[in-house]
């Protein structure tokens, strides 16, 4: 099954990576420290689960973080299965991440 691209937006005011599929909203919260962008909280309402949404936002919060220079603390279960799935994400961890193999 092929997933359809979606529209992933930066909403920096809110914190937030986010995407509205098929009028539900989704997204990857998360905090600034510095460097260290913590993605604390992932969420994609169950009217559009099992689609692949939350990895593409997740996917859109590594790029945008490697293109800035910052590095990810993976804060939520999810980013860190993320973290496991795609162990190419790894070298943006912080040093004394403890989701680092």
């Amino acid at each position: 099954m092929t997933r359809a691209a979606i529209e992933v937006r930066h909403n920096e005011a809110a914190s937030r990576f986010e995407a509205t599929v098929d009028g539900s909203l989704c997204v990857a919260a998360y905090t600034r420290a510095g460097n260290v962008m913590r993605i604390h909280h992932t969420e994609v309402p169950p009217a559009v689960a099992n689609r692949g949404i939350a990895a593409q936002i997740v996917r859109a919060a590594f790029a945008y973080a490697e293109s800035h220079g910052l590095e990810v603390e993976p804060a939520c279960s999810y980013v860190r299965d993320y973290v496991r799935r795609h162990p190419e994400t790894q070298r943006l961890l912080p040093a004394n991440s403890s989701s680092r193999r």
